[in-house]
């Protein structure tokens, strides 16, 4: 079935703002100079300009923007002094500040119009308690010790699903009880921790977090800033509120960046030239629940108009339509970018469509996470194919055809997944993820629960399930090469599996300390030969160049930007979302698209 939907779009306003102002370098750049108490320079500090005061933005549809009318947001952008403590800064024609950091080092915020000829002092930071709080998530994360590093692994894949763990909300002091019910929380929401990490886990994170804060120095520190960060720019747009969810992107060849929310179903259109943004709501289908076929799954979230699920996004090489997956639909999603019209094509099958690529023949792939499958909709026959996936048991057959009856128990408000028992390889949500095309035009999934990986040949409809060498492979992306590089969730690592030989190549992230990362995903510029990988404990994103082997880390300016995506332009500026879930968790409660200039 196909409902038309178009958007009435408010007349715009001319585009050439003043805002392109916030981007001018070096006309109106304002030199800056950090040194210690000593008068020595201090190298790679991230200089931060930020606003007083946010833009303000529309409100009028419940606290957001009203679909179709543009709206302004300030860039914020920070760039990293040099070995002579120096730095510039773009001007802004708002109100502005400068805030300055550096892990050993105390913050300082100091208004633009207090900035003089003088060098900015920076303290160094002695106080253990302080020293801890500056490191990213990972760092904390990294102290936890079960005795049992099997558990460590599965309470890493399984609880930071949506968030970070070591996050300044997920170290704070909890009694087990406390740490028995938000984990009960987590597992109505998707986590699928086993039952014995269930039952052992609440006791063991209340002794650990009460030694950890009783003694703050074992808080190792995080990945050292490189100098070569003094090459690097770093822009951020504040879109959403900390009830929304930027959960992943794309970058239209028309050169807007497309940011769904994922809790709020609204589509997010951005210039990121300009910081212009417009927001484009998805409307329900008439009758159509809250929550949608997960009614019940977020009925004690505080805030959501959840009826889709906006979930990944792909362009058509064809038409420049985007396709989105609603994950809490049968159904997939098309845009328009040019007459803002939604068209909704629903399926007979299926739940839970999740990643979504297209490919060369025009033809929209995608994962089904939930019926443990692969979707192709073929937009010349208007015809749905799903690919079947085997199953580990009869136990995960059943389990998986009952997904309808599942659902319904979630509807009415019973909380299925708090009374059934999990085992430590998740039986029966095998979890269908990651998906990308290969050169030779076969579709590639990554199944994160089952440590596989399998190709399916458009052609004959065969589907090949590879075993990986390591676990919890979650997205995939094909170099230029048909070589495909994994994200290795819970063993911080990338790799690479060459089809043509069938031989893995594993590469630990550059992150310290080294195993304490959990990259959700990845993306290759092909034009350059590298991957960019979300450092999504980390606050961090990854660089790695193919050819020389050689890695860079990107430290972002939010604590708890936990990240799921990366999208990459022919310029090579790279794009993420600040994607927790909740957005509350991140320092200010911000949500925000990143651009990534390297140099």
């Amino acid at each position: 079935m196909h409902a038309r939907i178009q958007h009435t779009v408010a007349t715009m306003a001319a585009a050439g703002m003043a805002c392109a102002a916030l981007l001018t370098t070096p006309a109106g750049a304002v030199p800056i100079t950090v040194k210690d108490p000593d008068g020595k320079p201090v190298p790679t500090v991230m200089v931060s300009r930020q606003p007083v005061r946010a833009a303000v933005i529309g409100t009028s549809d419940n606290g957001y923007p009203a679909s179709g009318k543009r709206q302004q947001a300030y860039v914020e952008l920070a760039r990293f002094t040099d070995a002579r403590g120096q730095t510039d800064i773009p001007a802004a024609e708002h109100p502005w500040k400068i805030r300055l950091r550096k892990p050993g080092y105390q913050d300082r915020s100091i208004l633009a119009s207090e900035l003089g000829n003088k060098a900015i002092v920076m303290e160094p930071e002695r106080d253990p308690a302080a020293l801890a709080e500056q490191q990213p998530a990972n760092a904390w994360s990294s102290t936890i010790d079960f005795a049992n590093a099997a558990l460590k692994k599965e309470f890493m894949l399984q609880c930071n699903f949506c968030h970070q763990q070591g996050g300044a909300l997920l170290r704070r002091e909890r009694s087990a009880q406390e740490w028995d019910t938000a984990i009960q929380r987590m597992v109505r929401y998707g986590a699928r921790l086993s039952s014995e990490g269930q039952k052992t886990i609440p006791a063991l994170l209340e002794a650990h977090w009460k030694k950890i804060h009783a003694n703050p120095s074992l808080v190792p520190a995080g990945t050292p800033w490189n100098a070569s960060l003094t090459n690097a720019t770093i822009r951020e747009l504040p879109i959403g509120d900390s009830m929304s969810q930027m959960h992943d992107l794309l970058l239209h060849t028309n050169g807007m960046v497309y940011v769904g929310d994922n809790l709020q179903d609204r589509v997010y259109e951005v210039d990121p030239a300009t910081g212009q943004y417009t927001v484009y709501k998805i409307p329900p289908q008439p009758g159509e629940k809250l929550g949608g076929l997960l009614a019940g799954r977020l009925h004690d979230f505080p805030k959501h108009e959840t009826y889709q699920g906006i979930h990944s996004l792909a362009e058509s090489p064809k038409d420049g339509h985007i396709f989105i997956t609603p994950s809490y639909q049968r159904r997939l999603i098309e845009f328009d970018p040019k007459t803002k019209a939604f068209t909704y094509h629903d399926m007979d099958g299926g739940f839970y469509p999740h990643t979504v690529r297209f490919d060369a023949k025009d033809r929209v792939w995608f994962t089904l996470a939930l019926s443990n499958q692969v979707g192709m909709y073929d937009r010349a026959a208007r015809k749905y194919t799903l690919y079947d996936l085997p199953f580990r048991s009869l136990m995960e057959r059943i389990t998986v055809k009952l997904t309808p009856f599942i659902f319904k128990l979630l509807e009415w408000g019973i909380p299925v997944a708090n009374y059934v028992k999990v085992d430590h390889v998740s039986t029966g949500v095998p979890l269908p993820y990651g998906i990308d095309i290969t050169p030779d035009g076969k579709a590639w999934i990554a199944r994160l629960h089952t440590d596989e990986i399998a190709s399916v040949d458009p052609d004959t409809g065969t589907v090949t399930m590879v075993k990986t060498p390591f676990q919890a492979p979650r997205r995939l992306r094909s170099d230029k090469d048909g070589n495909l590089w994994i994200a290795a969730f819970n063993e911080s690592q990338i790799v690479r599996y060459t089809p043509g030989t069938g031989a893995f190549m594993r590469l630990d992230l550059p992150v310290v300390p080294q195993g304490s990362d959990t990259p959700y995903s990845l993306n290759v510029d092909r034009a350059r030969h590298q991957v960019w990988v979300n450092g999504t404990n980390s606050d961090a994103v990854y660089r790695y160049d193919i050819a020389t082997q050689a890695w860079s880390m990107f430290p972002m300016q939010r604590h708890v930007t936990f990240t799921r995506d990366v999208e990459i332009s022919p310029k090579g500026q790279v794009y993420v979302t600040s994607a927790s879930f909740p957005s509350w968790h991140i320092e200010d409660a911000q949500p925000t698209l990143i651009e990534i200039t390297p140099q």
